[in-house]
């Protein structure tokens, strides 16, 4: 018998109806609400390309079961991190640097970055590292994602965006 859940992805409420509740957010997000991203890596919540924010922290997508989620929790996806005219300073950096090769892996290095950035700007180089040791890039575009980083913590010190509400102010460059 199918379930109902309520989710609230990107600041817009939906209703999923799932045959399993054990069914993962990120077949929910890309299955049930037709999102091109977050991405479907190794399903085992070892590679990153289903991060997302669930309550601002990143998450592996692949893991969580949507049973498991409130309709009071809100879950960030790259597409609400930022907008076109107003991305997060992360994204910015990260065209600036031209982290992105293939791109299929830019949803857990971009979400990991912004959660980290979000609730620290003043991160270390070793912190940053830890925080990206566990996420795979097969183009090998983490120097550059590291620089991307760096590149984007002027405008997290200067109070521009927030993860999951725009951005406002001027572009990190």
């Amino acid at each position: 018998m199918a379930k109902t859940f309520s989710l609230n992805v990107n600041g817009t409420n939906h209703v999923v109806e799932v045959d399993d509740a054990s069914m993962p957010l990120l077949y929910a997000l890309r299955d049930e609400l037709e999102m091109n991203n977050p991405r479907f890596g190794c399903g085992l919540g070892q590679c990153g390309a289903c991060t997302v924010h669930l309550n601002g922290r990143p998450i592996r997508s692949c893991m969580v079961p949507v049973s498991t989620l409130s309709p009071d929790d809100s879950i960030t996806t790259l597409a609400g991190l930022g907008s076109p005219e107003q991305p997060h300073p992360i994204q910015t950096a990260w065209l600036d640097e031209q982290v992105s090769q293939c791109a299929y892996c830019i949803n857990g290095w971009i979400m990991t970055a912004a959660a980290l950035l979000d609730e620290n700007p003043n991160r270390s180089d070793d912190e940053i590292k830890s925080a990206f040791a566990s996420l795979i890039c097969r183009c090998g575009t983490h120097g550059a994602a590291f620089r991307a980083v760096k590149r984007a913590v002027p405008s997290r010190e200067a109070g521009v965006g927030k993860s999951g509400t725009g951005v406002s102010g001027t572009r990190a460059g």
